[in-house]
């Protein structure tokens, strides 16, 4: 099996797993502190990102592309001249950042959010900038090096510790208000990533090929070269990034102020943005664990196939790529949509966001192509198109939310709709994007085939659940209606010939047992 086969399942497994844990983490915190807790939560959450937008300034992407070109040529001093560079830059920068957060933390509070208990969360979230600044080049470094493993497993083990504090943590602290019950949820986050640092930090120590402290300064200071090359990619990916970043960062300030403007109060508000991204948004990102693992293994497979001009294994990778996001998203478009109403209701004891993920999900399966084209694009040292691509998204997207959400008849479902078309803008100027730098076959009938299929599964589902196993509890009706939507899924690819056996026998362990 290729490195790039077995880094992207390795991805997967740990992604799905990853997903899962923190969905029920959100279920936990959902129902420990309500949807207006939630709403304080994921007001202040992209605060937070936007800093840790900043201090990585881009350079996972650049290192895992670096050090894969490092490692093709057997060239270690640069591998430690790349590690050593970019610790300075995040270490550096966190310094900065984390007091300035804390500082600025009562005025974007009551200024910016029109919230002022949004002050405690983002008080409690200010100490893991430190610990992501030297826990994301550790693994840009394994991913560099197309071992998956370490950030796998670092992945999991946060998302675990934060579930095993997260019910004991928000209990404890919500006597004294909603808000500190929130500041306690992002506590439990600065632990897990804490423990994901160590083990990082172990798993280094244990395979490293050189010692990092050693000459610490020297390799900084001759390391002129080194940053100029991690810069021409780190720039435009972190570009590409602070748009994403602010653009969600302005996000629940537009949806406050326009929601306002149509006549909703402040509180009212809060509630409403949590249903739309506390409940809603975490379930319809589920199935995006695909698209990360693929997007992270495509930049060092492509830059390491373009750095030796093998264009055919570039398109390969793509098309690999982009097909799988189309057949796994389409299965989850279907079961989102068919059962949003019964899977919010187990989960979070409430129907409460059932209505934008019947109205996203369709759109959602162009957003899942999003991460590996961006991906290839960073490969192909187009991060600067990228950028600018997700700028044109983010400004019509604010736009779009601004618009709509302000008006009465809209309110927050216009914050939905605009998220929509941001999703669907920016995946088609990534794409068109790639179409100038690849040769790409566009297989019409495979597409039609597979939305064939999409609809004959959905429909399965939809007919199940409605009409059988009425008098079962709710989980069996809708574990009874998803198995049958997963099997007659597969079973339809097979037979529309979608998925190949030979495909079929490449997976790790499944396919062992098929039949020759």
């Amino acid at each position: 099996m290729s490195k790039f086969l077995k880094g992207t399942f390795i991805l997967l497994v740990a992604g799905f797993i990853t997903r899962v844990l923190g969905f029920i983490y959100r279920i936990v915190l959902a129902r420990s502190i309500g949807e207006e807790g939630v709403g304080l939560y994921m007001m202040a959450y992209p605060t937070f990102i936007l800093v840790v937008t900043i201090i990585q300034l881009g350079l996972p992407v650049a290192i895992s592309k670096n050090i894969a070109e490092a490692e093709a040529k057997g060239d270690h001093a640069e591998i430690k001249k790349i590690l050593v560079v970019s610790l300075a830059i995040t270490v550096g920068l966190s310094i900065v950042f984390t007091p300035a957060l804390i500082l600025l933390a009562p005025i974007l509070s009551t200024t910016l959010f029109t919230d002022p208990r949004t002050y405690y969360p983002l008080m409690a979230i200010a100490p893991a900038l430190p610990i992501i600044a030297v826990a994301s080049v550790l693994r840009g470094y394994f991913q560099g090096r197309q071992n998956m493993r370490p950030s796998a497993i670092s992945q999991i083990l946060e998302q675990f510790v934060r579930i095993t504090l997260i019910a004991t943590a928000t209990k404890t602290f919500l006597p004294y208000g909603v808000e500190y019950a929130a500041a306690a949820a992002m506590a439990a986050s600065v632990l897990g990533e804490l423990l994901s640092l160590v083990y990082l930090l172990t798993t280094f120590k244990l395979k490293k090929r050189f010692k990092l402290r050693k000459n610490f300064f020297q390799f900084v200071q001759k390391g002129k070269r080194t940053f100029k090359n991690l810069m021409e990619i780190a720039l435009p990916t972190m570009g590409s990034r602070m748009i994403g970043s602010i653009s969600w960062f302005f996000e629940p300030i537009v949806v406050a102020h326009s929601l306002a403007l149509a006549g909703v109060l402040a509180g009212d508000a809060t509630k409403q943005y949590g249903a739309l991204t506390g409940y809603a948004m975490p379930l319809l990102m589920l199935p995006s664990f695909v698209t990360f693992s693929l997007a992270t293994s495509l930049v060092p497979a492509i830059s390491e196939a373009n750095s030796k001009n093998q264009h055919n294994i570039i398109e390969y990778r793509l098309q690999q790529a982009l097909r799988f996001v189309f057949l796994t998203g389409g299965l989850a478009v279907i079961i989102l949509y068919v059962l949003a109403d019964p899977l919010m209701q187990l989960m979070y004891g409430s129907t409460k966001g059932s209505f934008f993920i019947r109205l996203m999900a369709p759109f959602m399966l162009v957003y899942y192509y999003q991460g590996p084209l961006q991906a290839v694009l960073q490969a192909l040292n187009l991060a600067r198109a990228a950028m600018i691509n997700s700028l044109i998204g983010s400004v019509v997207k604010t736009a779009v939310i601004f618009l709509l959400a302000s008006q009465a008849s809209f309110g927050i479902n216009g914050a939905a709709l605009g998220i929509v078309v941001g999703f669907v803008l920016v995946t088609g100027l990534h794409f068109a994007t790639v179409l100038k730098k690849v040769s790409f076959s566009f297989y019409t009938r495979d597409y039609l085939k597979g939305f064939l299929v999409m609809g004959l599964s959905g429909w399965l589902g939809y007919y199940l659940f409605d009409h059988f196993l009425l008098q079962e509890h709710l989980i069996v009706r809708v574990i009874a209606a998803a198995f049958a939507m997963v099997v007659s899924y597969f079973a339809m690819l097979v037979l529309f010939r979608l998925i190949k056996k030979e495909e079929l026998k490449r997976i790790p362990w499944f396919g062992n047992l098929i039949p020759s």
